[in-house]
């Protein structure tokens, strides 16, 4: 009897808080294999995108008389040619990202809730459309709307003018065109995606109350569209601000934006430093309206 109480004390005195004895830690550790595993990766990235950056922001700082100052940054900045495609760069993807989302809400409430044929294959071509690359839409555009394109063929022929009435691509309109051609799908698959959660009782309710279609989308389809917009329209946002290879495949005449600027003053006129400002300006616009999409893309669950 006295072996077994002294057993029963034994055990209550490992079981309390200070009793001699310390509880097995069940906290997970992580291996160190998986930070071996990390390395790899953490040093390709440091290498092919990391330390190319800091050349670039590097070189930015030093101007070509030598030293290191913010001589370069002050000579852009004042620059004529810099304020111009900064503020080229911003109302074209502004307007761009305006006309994506107009176009895209559209053609998404179409393809989501207006039966007809061909609609799924519509929808599964969005998706391909997405992998294109952008030059490949201006060249279909130059084709349609160029100069001796199939549009101005057709009205020269018919009218036996010198040339037709499509000059536009030409101009800032044209890019305008093109980039809202191409990134429009960008606004579609998010909607198209929160489409197909919708709740299509609310609509059959709202139907069946007498509302109209035109008061059924802004009361019932767009509340539940605008995260979807929301992350779309973000993202357009950063692509058109960075985009090159529609601006360079247009031709379009005094249409210059920030990444066509860096490739004038790095190709054309050899102005290292000056290039380096512009791209450094350009990835810091970038960077911050990537993080506000992401934002954006985690609170619309996208």
């Amino acid at each position: 009897m006295a072996d077994t109480v002294r057993t029963t004390r034994a055990v209550r005195g490992r079981s309390r808080p200070g009793g001699g004895s310390r509880r097995p830690s069940t906290a997970p550790r992580r291996p160190f294999g998986a930070f071996l595993w990390a390395l790899p990766p953490v040093a390709a990235l440091a290498l092919f995108f990391l330390y190319p950056l800091a050349l670039v922001v590097q070189q930015s700082f030093q101007p070509d008389s030598g030293g290191t100052s913010l001589q370069p940054y002050a000579d852009v900045f004042a620059s004529e040619a810099f304020r111009n495609a900064l503020w080229t760069t911003v109302w074209l993807a502004v307007a761009a990202t305006i006309g994506c989302l107009v176009l895209g809400f559209l053609l998404a409430l179409v393809i989501a809730f207006v039966p007809f044929p061909g609609a799924k294959a519509v929808a599964r071509f969005i998706d391909v459309f997405l992998s294109f690359p952008s030059f490949l839409i201006t060249l279909a555009l130059l084709f349609i709307y160029g100069s001796v394109g199939m549009a101005n063929g057709a009205w020269t022929d018919l009218t036996g003018a010198a040339s037709g009435p499509f000059q536009f691509l030409t101009t800032p309109w044209g890019v305008l065109l093109a980039e809202v051609t191409y990134f429009t799908p960008f606004v579609m698959r998010p909607l198209l995606a929160a489409f197909s959660q919708l709740d299509t009782s609310q609509l059959e309710a709202a139907s069946s109350l007498g509302a109209r279609a035109p008061r059924i989308v802004r009361q019932v389809i767009l509340p539940e569209a605008l995260p979807a917009l929301a992350a779309g329209g973000s993202l357009v946002l950063v692509l058109c601000l960075n985009e090159f290879g529609i601006v360079l495949f247009t031709g379009a005449k005094g249409v210059t934006t920030l990444p066509t600027l860096v490739y004038s003053k790095a190709i054309l006129e050899s102005d290292y430093p000056g290039a380096c400002v512009v791209a450094v300006v350009n990835v810091l616009i970038s960077v911050g309206l990537y993080g506000l999409y992401r934002v954006v893309s985690r609170r619309a669950g996208a």
